[in-house]
């Protein structure tokens, strides 16, 4: 036998014994599949309890058997197509879009890595997908349709404040839906009497505006509209409406948490969004996972704010509430 092949004899035995030796942790191990979370909101928001029950029903722990990639637009819905895009070079397995705006800008992204979404109007109008029933494409979610819970939160702050003639109900002009909402709370305002002022507000100079508006008395009440941007720094807000002595609802429970006086909000979307998840990570498709609509609706109300405010709920009313805060 030459020189060469003995040496070579000897590299490779060595290499397999070393091989043989290493730890298992050295081994290369499967990778965990990444899910990439594209928020709409601020930096340090994320995917909420009900998301992560929903993956583990499904099978899936975060760290232990999925990793999850976060994207914030922080407010600034022009910068959700470079985040998407961003997701879809890092080849995460499926993205989690919360919100309309999310939505809209991870379709444009792809059309190969699936989409799951969360969102509040109906998807086959703004043109995410075909059918609800089949959605036939890489997106499907869950919508909750708030156009029509944003009737139901005017009419629930009429029940709770009746004496309120006029309403302010900030919406934020840059959500796709936006036209919806007003539309269908001015017809909501005219079934119940009211008279509903709609403020656009999608910066925090406009914010300012509004509760100009408010301390100036020019409305009696406040209903902020789904919206990342205007339920953002919910605690510095319920605090300015409790100082100015305006009940308010809101579309997060969060608000009610932080003092605002109620919360309306189909609470089941960001769980079945999960189980969807959990469910493509398993090989299912989203083109045969029909598009779910919301069907749990819970009410909040915070008794110690309404105290403040010396509003006092009917019977009724509390009876009907999911949950009291007191």
């Amino acid at each position: 036998m030459s020189f060469d092949r003995l040496r070579r004899r000897e590299f490779v035995t060595l290499l397999g014994g070393a091989a043989a030796a290493w730890p298992l942790g050295a081994r290369a191990q499967p990778t965990m599949p990444v899910i990439g979370i594209l928020l709409p909101g601020p930096p340090g928001s994320y995917a909420p309890p009900a998301f992560l029950q929903g993956l583990g029903q499904a099978g899936f722990v975060e760290k232990r058997s999925v990793s999850i990639e976060y994207h914030w637009a922080d407010g600034q819905y022009d910068r959700l197509p470079a985040l998407a895009a961003d997701l879809v070079r890092r080849q995460v397995s499926v993205i989690y879009a919360s919100g309309l705006p999310a939505a809209i800008a991870a379709k444009a992204a792809t059309s190969e890595v699936p989409i799951v979404f969360s969102i509040g109007a109906n998807p086959v109008e703004l043109g995410l997908l075909a059918s609800l029933s089949h959605p036939g494409g890489n997106v499907t979610g869950v919508t909750g349709i708030n156009g029509e819970l944003n009737t139901k939160r005017l009419q629930l702050l009429h029940e709770a404040v009746p004496a309120a003639k006029v309403v302010a109900a900030v919406v934020n002009p840059t959500e796709p839906n936006s036209g919806n909402l007003r539309r269908n709370l001015q017809a909501a305002a005219r079934e119940v009497g009211l008279e509903v002022q709609v403020l656009p507000v999608s910066t925090e100079r406009d914010y300012d505006d509004v509760f100009g508006f408010l301390r100036d008395r020019r409305a009696d009440a406040l209903l902020i509209s789904p919206d990342a941007f205007l339920n953002s720094r919910l605690e510095e807000r319920a605090a300015l409406l409790l100082r100015d002595r305006v009940p308010a609802i809101s579309s997060t429970r969060e608000f009610a948490l932080a003092g605002g006086l109620m919360s309306y909000v189909s609470n089941d979307m960001t769980r079945a969004a999960g189980v969807y998840i959990g469910r493509i990570l398993k090989g299912e498709k989203p083109a045969n996972l029909p598009v779910q609509q919301a069907t749990r609706f819970d009410l909040t109300i915070n008794l110690k704010t309404a105290d403040a405010l010396g509003i006092r709920f009917s019977t009724d009313l509390l009876a009907r509430a999911d949950e009291v805060l007191e």
